[in-house]
């Protein structure tokens, strides 16, 4: 699966890998390590980063419901 949607953010990606590990570290990394070190991370955290982002999705979601039935409630007219 290709994270990127082109070339030149792949490249971006690349360059801020390089450019961390340099002022970090003094290490040049060079497109090889740079692709080796994203490759390390997204296949370490990539799992846990989309399943967080799925329950940070339902939470917005069950909010947005307890949401919209208090509204609908307010709604209601009482009836005599």
């Amino acid at each position: 699966m290709d994270l990127f949607k082109s070339e030149e953010e792949k490249r971006q990606i690349y360059d801020e890998i390089a450019y961390f590990f340099k002022e970090e570290y003094d290490l040049d990394l060079g497109i090889i390590g740079t692709s080796n070190v994203l490759d390390f991370f997204q296949e370490t955290l990539g799992d846990r980063i989309y399943n967080k982002g799925l329950d940070d999705a339902r939470a917005f979601y069950a909010r947005y419901a307890d949401n919209m039935e208090t509204d609908y409630y307010a709604l209601y007219r009482d009836i005599r």
